[in-house]
């Protein structure tokens, strides 16, 4: 029988080790969550942070709607977080519609609430389409926004990055300038908007270290089980979603159960490649859904704490 080379190396790949076989379980992750807006969604967000919180996170961050529209429950979440688990949360703040004596308040607040982590974003305009304008008594950007949060406490301070260039920027270096601002101001780390390619992270990865940045570049993973959604945030972040996936889907819209297998499998061989490229760090965006991230963290070893610590003893 005669077989192409594609052939030949698509049967190297499957009769080589598995993916995820004999992974040592030394990945580090961290989660994102948003504010629920109902009792319902909360009920769901507490019953995900419970799920994950086993798997001992670095951080679990809290998002901020524009212009502030989730202050309240932002604060709220982060605040029970602190007060019933023993996670470290770390609390999205934004320029938008607010004074510099505004975020002081605000940050004095989860300084007081036991908070010490804060990811510092500039943030999107309350009025969709509208551009970014600052406050007239508040900070032009994220970089002026992590010199006065280190003004106020010694927060650890995240910052965001996007692999594929942010969609307001007028080049890659131009946001790669901005980076290193932010990061020069304070910032500890930056997150990157999440991508679907290895190689968008590995190229992104090797510019900035040509720009002698050295701080940590955490990726950010998004489990998509929802792609039209998906699509939807991509295109407001500059995130490009490969043709390949979206065949993936197909058909699949009326298959939920399905649709989180695929999910799962596109997201874990993700990770799996960025793991073997080095990266040990991982901070997923879950969408207050823990079933796809937790899935993914298992295929790279890790486990609950709880149960590790029951296997040694």
């Amino acid at each position: 029988m005669n077989f192409t080379l594609n052939q030949l190396e698509e049967a190297r790949r499957a009769l080589d080790a598995p993916l995820f076989a004999n992974l040592s379980g030394d990945a580090h992750v961290s989660f994102e969550f948003f504010p629920p807006k109902t009792e319902k969604m909360e009920q769901t967000l507490w019953s995900s942070i419970q799920t994950l919180a086993p798997l001992a996170p670095r951080f679990v961050s809290v998002t901020y709607g524009a212009g502030g529209s989730t202050r309240e429950r932002t604060h709220a979440t982060v605040a029970r977080i602190v007060k019933e688990t023993d996670l470290a949360p770390a609390a999205h703040l934004t320029c938008v519609d607010a004074s510099k004596a505004e975020i002081e308040e605000v940050v004095r607040a989860y300084w007081d609430a036991g908070v010490r982590h804060i990811v510092a974003l500039r943030g999107d305009p309350s009025e969709p389409g509208k551009p970014f304008a600052p406050h007239p008594d508040g900070y032009a950007n994220a970089a002026e926004l992590v010199a006065g949060l280190k003004a106020i406490a010694p927060f650890d301070i995240s910052v965001a990055t996007y692999p594929e260039t942010h969609p307001e920027a007028a080049s890659s270096q131009t946001d790669l300038d901005n980076l290193k601002r932010k990061l020069d101001a304070g910032a500890s780390r930056a997150i990157t908007q999440f991508f679907f390619s290895p190689d968008t992270f590995f190229r992104f990865r090797d510019k900035v270290a040509a720009a002698g940045i050295s701080t940590e570049i955490l990726p950010g993973i998004l489990p998509v089980s929802n792609v039209a959604q998906t699509r939807k945030i991509a295109a407001m972040c500059g995130a490009s979603i490969p043709s390949w996936m979206d065949q993936l889907f197909e058909g699949l819209d009326d298959h939920p159960a399905t649709r989180q297998l695929v999910a799962a499998t596109i997201s874990a061989e993700l990770c799996r490649r960025l793991y073997a490229g080095g990266v040990r760090n991982f901070h997923f965006y879950t969408l207050n859904r823990a079933e796809l991230s937790y899935a993914i963290c298992h295929l790279l070893g890790l486990r609950p704490q709880t149960a590790a610590k029951e296997a040694a003893a």
